[in-house]
């Protein structure tokens, strides 16, 4: 299945053929569309305020949101488990995650419709996603990824410098920079750290956050349209949402997280033609047996606190509609 995969994205992209693809965290469920094939009867997107969505006019009406989040014990238990691996060394950073069910008075769609972020994407009302991260886009022959690492209430007193000299969250965020170079490195020349620790602001229904990033770039050969595919696939999954070293990091987050993440933390995008732009899927909820479930978590280092680590899952349960 992967290799068909990456094969139908190096030709489209070779064939200058624009094309939407979604892809789920392990890869099991990929789907890679020409944008005339995209039904908006299934799928809607909206790529950085490029999208499919006709509809203009949307019910306004008082957003209803509450949550349960995973119980303290269950995420304290997966968090020991985390720490005693980073403690013998097999992880450095790792992203844990849980579902949190979620109740509101909107459906999937009117959060499409209504959610204010850069990747959004309502995909065949099983899922819905609000991302405001960035995974790579090119421009012409530049490449740059965005690594989102490092988030804090807005309200709290002299936020900013808060995070920015937070020793955990500062060093959280070098780990991460430092992998997405390593891995732009794979696919391209002259990577480099072109921003560093820039912060966004992001207003949800319950309040303002800042959110820390970083811009690293590198150059790509003449001929990367043919190897679109190869390019995403190397780079998969995305650093952000696994940790450091990549590959023992993710048998520790299976260990730990015991769940499917499915959708959540993989990554879509589109391809215009001419450059791909493409966003990490968190900010998430998707529709279940057991009711709408709200994919959220945080990264984990050895200076983490496991209190601290559980209010940030809780903090990122949140739609951007105000």
């Amino acid at each position: 299945m992967n290799q068909h995969v990456r094969d139908q994205i190096n030709l489209l992209g070779s064939r200058r053929i624009p094309f939407l693809f979604v892809l789920d965290y392990e890869m099991r469920h990929p789907v890679v569309l020409s944008l005339d094939q995209v039904d908006t009867d299934e799928i809607l997107y909206s790529i950085n305020d490029i999208s499919n969505n006709t509809v203009t006019e949307v019910p306004q009406k008082k957003l209803e949101f509450n949550y349960t989040p995973v119980s303290y014990d269950r995420y304290q238990k997966a968090f020991d488990h985390v720490q005693k691996h980073i403690l013998h060394g097999n992880s450095f950073l790792l992203n844990l995650t849980f579902p949190s069910r979620v109740e509101t008075n909107f459906s999937l769609k009117e959060i499409f419709y209504l959610s204010k972020a850069r990747y959004k994407l309502w995909f065949k009302d099983q899922f819905v996603v609000f991302s405001p991260e960035i995974f790579i886009r090119t421009n012409g022959r530049k490449i740059s990824s965005f690594p989102m690492k490092g988030t804090i209430d807005a309200k709290l007193p002299d936020a900013r410098n808060r995070l920015l000299t937070n020793r955990k969250e500062v060093a959280e965020h070098y780990t991460i920079v430092d992998l997405i170079r390593n891995d732009l490195s794979m696919v391209a020349k002259k990577v480099r750290v072109a921003r560093f620790q820039y912060i966004d602001r992001i207003k949800t229904n319950q309040k303002e956050l800042l959110q820390m990033s970083s811009e690293v770039t590198g150059e790509l050969p003449e001929n990367y349209h043919e190897h679109l595919g190869d390019i995403l696939f190397t780079m998969l999954p995305a650093g952000s949402i696994t940790g450091a070293p990549k590959t023992k990091t993710l048998e520790v987050i299976q260990e730990a997280e015991q769940y499917d993440r499915g959708y959540f933390t993989g990554i879509f995008g589109m391809f215009d033609g001419k450059n791909l732009d493409s966003g990490v899927m968190i900010r998430f909820i998707e529709k279940t047996k057991d009711g709408l479930m709200y994919k959220s978590g945080g990264g984990i280092t050895s200076q983490s606190n496991c209190a601290e680590e559980y209010e940030e899952l809780k903090n990122k349960i949140y739609v951007p509609i105000t």
